[in-house]
């Protein structure tokens, strides 16, 4: 029987970054994953490949709407939608093949099968049996789904599903106004697809500044997306190829929407089944969720759990910090981790990030706060380049001017995230951020003239 320091069970970012992390330690570390390629949901059916799509799709959708006005006309232009696939395939196997190449240049073991707890010191994965000091359960999460919803995977489907179609549909509905669903639909609207999302709340994307879900969904509906809030589906059915869905509105008006396939977009749930938890003496919440103290650590010592198997965001790069976490966690390190300031990204165009609270959030906890904000279509930059649809919001303590809140709509916004979170993390204030000398022209002189705002109300540009 095989022994190691760590085990990581699951190879997607939280796992890999965590087995990597452990190895650097100079721990005996070995990594389970069930399929034959390593790097979980995010690599081979999430992250990667729908941005693969989302930059495919919007490279089209460029040439079709906005070449001729920087003066490139190139006549005629026909989809590959084929080789889109095959390009997207190919992004995948050269990420999923650098992980790999990442464990064996770490010296970590890659057991492939699945992993079953025997003892809270042991797995078993198909005839061969493994023990650890130290498990990290990074196991992910899979598409959740709805009642009155079944999913076959062939008409009625889910991501997974969505980014390895035969051909482009002439009408797609999709369930949840949600990341994934705006995303996927962004793919195929801008390849001609009709695209039609019920969403059961009476807002896009719930989870951010309400401000974002108004100005994307108006930015999606001018590429011709249709949104019907406040609606709740009951059935999906599919009759020679095509699909039905019923929903009633709030009034309780019935409507049904038809198509080539029916996206179920409404979140994800832990993948934390089949795992022996019990064996191990680990408990699960009504959800499936594994809870965890501050450490990360399950009521088990030495079981560890990380990622979208615990609270908390369901990000691959959540996930990693948690990965690393942990690894230092159990090295006797003192690591740290603020939640408040994990960047969230919708990778539509314009693309939409945010990091910290909200103005919902702020408004709920009776904090006092200022808000800044600057429109893209007063960017030079932006203008230059044909982006001008969205803004940046900073919100700030009305007292301290500390920023406690950074949101954008707008190109870019992904990376320019990135200086906001940083800014955050040393407690910034919102002058902090107007000081900084900023590069001209860029988008993210958007976020110092917003940071102004928030400041003095003076931006300079505006």
């Amino acid at each position: 029987m095989e022994k190691y320091n760590v085990i990581v069970i699951g190879s997607g970012p939280g796992g890999y970054i965590a087995a990597i992390r452990s190895a650097q330690l100079g721990f005996k570390t070995a990594i389970v994953e069930r399929y034959t390629t390593l790097g979980g949901t995010c690599l081979n059916v999430g992250c990667i490949p729908s941005k693969a799509l989302l930059d495919s799709s919007e490279q089209y959708y460029n040439a079709l709407t906005k070449f001729k006005a920087h003066g490139i006309n190139i006549g005629d232009m026909k989809l590959d939608f084929t080789q889109m696939i095959k390009r997207k395939a190919e992004v995948v196997k050269q990420t999923c093949d650098g992980v790999a190449y990442l464990m064996k240049k770490n010296k970590i073991a890659v057991i492939t099968g699945h992993a079953t707890f025997i003892s809270p010191k042991s797995i078993s994965v198909g005839e061969q049996t493994f023990e650890a000091d130290n498990f990290i359960i990074a196991t992910g999460s899979k598409p959740s789904t709805i009642q009155g919803v079944t999913i076959d995977k062939q008409r009625i489907i889910t991501s997974t599903e969505a980014l390895s179609l035969k051909e482009v549909p002439a009408k797609m509905v999709i369930i949840g106004g949600g990341v994934i669903g705006l995303e996927i639909g962004s793919v195929y609207a801008r390849l001609g697809t009709k695209i039609q999302v019920v969403e059961f709340t009476d807002k896009i994307i719930g989870n951010m500044d309400s401000g974002l879900g108004k100005e994307l969904q108006k930015v999606l509906q001018k590429e011709g997306f249709e949104f019907y809030l406040s609606h709740k589906v009951s059935s999906a059915t599919v009759k020679d190829n095509e699909i039905t869905v019923t929903a009633t509105d709030s009034q309780n008006k019935t409507l049904t929407f038809t198509g080539d396939y029916c996206l179920v977009a409404v979140g994800r749930k832990p993948y934390t089944e089949n795992l022996g938890l019990d064996k191990a003496g680990i408990k699960t919440d009504a959800r499936g969720f594994i809870s965890v103290n501050e450490k990360l650590e399950t009521g088990v010592t030495g079981i560890y759990a990380i990622g979208d198997v615990v609270r908390g965001v369901m990000l691959a790069h959540k996930a990693e910090e948690e990965g690393v976490f942990v690894a230092e966690t159990i090295a006797g390190q003192k690591p740290h981790i603020d939640f408040n300031l994990i960047p969230g990204v919708i990778y539509t165009w314009p693309e939409v990030a945010s990091v910290g609270q909200t103005e919902e959030q702020l408004k709920q906890k009776g904090v006092s706060y200022k808000t800044g904000g600057f429109p893209f279509k007063a960017s030079a930059r932006a203008r230059a380049s044909m982006d001008t649809d969205g803004f940046v919001k900073v919100l700030s303590d009305s007292k301290t001017d500390e920023v406690l809140g950074i949101h954008i709509i707008g190109p870019r916004a992904a990376d320019i995230i990135g200086e906001a979170a940083v800014a955050m993390e040393f407690r910034a204030s919102a002058e902090d951020i107007g000081r900084i000398c900023h590069a001209h022209p860029t988008y993210s002189e958007s976020l110092k003239e917003a940071a102004l705002d928030a400041y003095d109300k003076k931006p300079l540009n505006l």
